[in-house]
């Protein structure tokens, strides 16, 4: 694939990287899967998206410097005290390459948005 080709699947968007970065990006995804098996994969908005109840649930992607994981402003909010060490915006994260990626924290994240999202599907709640 070259880089003017946009990724069709999360395979392809991963083999674009360096192997270092395609091995953190292969554990974010594991880590998303073991919380969310009945998740779809997609990708949205040119980034991996893991897509529950045809909501999307998280997205990550790789950058020069980070790995940014987006986990809808929710997410975000509810894991604010945690996310302090890292660059943060309304519904993003950024975790440096030169760091070790926090995926237990990845997991914790990923099992809230997943929650949330069954509590929206049982109360009936269209957003």
């Amino acid at each position: 694939m070259d880089n003017n080709t946009p990724p069709t699947s999360i395979d392809d968007y991963i083999a674009a990287f360096p192997e270092e970065v395609q091995a953190i990006l292969h554990k974010v995804r594991a880590t998303i899967k073991e919380i969310v098996p009945d998740a779809v994969e997609a990708i949205k908005y040119g980034m991996p998206t893991f897509v529950l109840n045809k909501k999307n649930l998280v997205h990550f992607a790789a950058y020069k410097k980070h790995v940014g994981f987006y986990p809808t402003p929710s997410g975000i909010e509810q894991f604010k005290d945690a996310l302090s060490a890292y660059d943060s915006s309304k519904g993003a994260v950024q975790f440096p390459l030169d760091k070790p990626i926090p995926y237990d924290l990845i997991a914790e994240i990923t099992h809230f948005r997943m929650v949330e999202e069954q509590a929206r599907i049982k109360t009936g709640k269209t957003k």
